[in-house]
């Protein structure tokens, strides 16, 4: 049967697409997006008409105002609920952290108590591999602690994890999580490493190599995100049966509540992806090697072992393929 989905962050990178694929399969899809300027409004705004042209029900509004969230909950009355929007970056959050506040957990109350009145089937929110932050052991498992974060972006999506257990619990809300890895692709974040480096290498400009390159990143193509988002979506959360307070896993739980790992589960050096991306501009890149960046970590390595149980998840674009599809569509984009 044909759901209703409400996805938050519509015109973000990761929303754009998922809404497309949701229109496509025959769903009604609703979206708002508050259209702010933490990168090139004229990307988001690029994106937004895209998806009205194409039949998405779309909302100017933001997630802090609370009153024109609720009433849109109660005209949508969604099935689903993907919520996308946030403030991203980690290195950002270091300059402007209330940014974080506002958006990252008054944002996703909004979005917790709309879902609470109004009957949500499932809510499905992004959560991201930065809450690994401090663990070393690879590759990341959702049966990992999480409570060593190292950086304020990190923290924020932790305590959206705990959110969502609360209402999982008390409102036996079905919530599922879904720690995102390097998302990559056409119509992507300029704030992400890849597209400024394509940016700065058109331009004959240097890129910054941080930790003098020695990074590796879970690099996973934005076509295959939007499968695991689509194929979690259908599988509302369950309680596990057998979770167990004395050993608790912190993946699942009593309540109606998972979390999953979503990634290439294939970690890539970052020397390698920038040799990639220089094939695929037919321009080498002039580097410059700088120290680690405050927040940031070495490397991100996904298991995604749960979620391929759970779903029949498996990755399969891999980097020679996916980058030149990004720069194809970044040249059309940018004539």
């Amino acid at each position: 049967m044909d759901k209703t989905y409400f996805i938050t962050g519509v015109a973000g990178f990761i929303g754009f697409h998922t809404a497309i694929s949701l229109l496509a399969a025959g769903h009604r899809v609703v979206g708002v997006d508050n259209l702010n300027t933490y990168y090139d409004p004229r990307l988001k705004q690029a994106r937004f008409d895209l998806l009205k042209d194409k039949g998405v029900e779309l909302h100017a509004a933001d997630l802090a105002d609370r009153p024109a969230i609720a009433e849109l909950f109660g005209k949508v009355k969604p099935h689903v609920v993907i919520h996308l929007a946030a403030q991203a970056g980690v290195r950002y959050s270091i300059d402007n952290p209330m940014a974080y506040l506002d958006s990252n957990l008054a944002g996703f109350m909004t979005v917790l108590e709309g879902c609470r009145h109004n009957a949500v089937e499932h809510l499905v929110y992004a959560s991201s591999s930065s809450v690994y932050g401090a663990n070393h052991t690879y590759p990341f498992s959702e049966d990992d602690t999480v409570d060593h974060p190292v950086s304020l972006y990190a923290a924020t999506k932790k305590a959206n994890e705990a959110l969502a257990h609360s209402y999982a619990h008390l409102y036996r809300l079905p919530v599922t999580g879904l720690r995102f890895f390097t998302v990559y692709g056409p119509w992507g974040r300029p704030d992400m490493a890849y597209f400024s480096f394509t940016q700065k290498i058109l331009a004959g400009e240097p890129i910054p190599v941080f930790n003098n390159g020695k990074m590796q990143r879970d690099f996973t193509y934005i076509d295959d995100i939007v499968r695991g988002i689509l194929a979690v979506a259908t599988q509302p959360a369950s309680p596990n049966p057998d979770w167990n307070p004395n050993a608790p896993d912190p993946a699942t739980s009593l309540a109606p509540w998972r979390i999953y790992n979503i990634g290439n589960n294939t970690p890539t050096e970052l020397e390698h992806f920038i040799n990639v991306l220089e094939d695929s501009l037919g321009q080498k890149a002039i580097r410059d090697y700088k120290p680690m960046q405050a927040g940031d970590v070495v490397k991100t390595a996904a298991d995604i072992t749960a979620l391929k149980t759970a779903t029949g998840f498996t990755p399969s674009t891999v980097i020679e393929e996916g980058v030149p599809k990004f720069v194809d569509w970044y040249r059309k984009f940018y004539n």
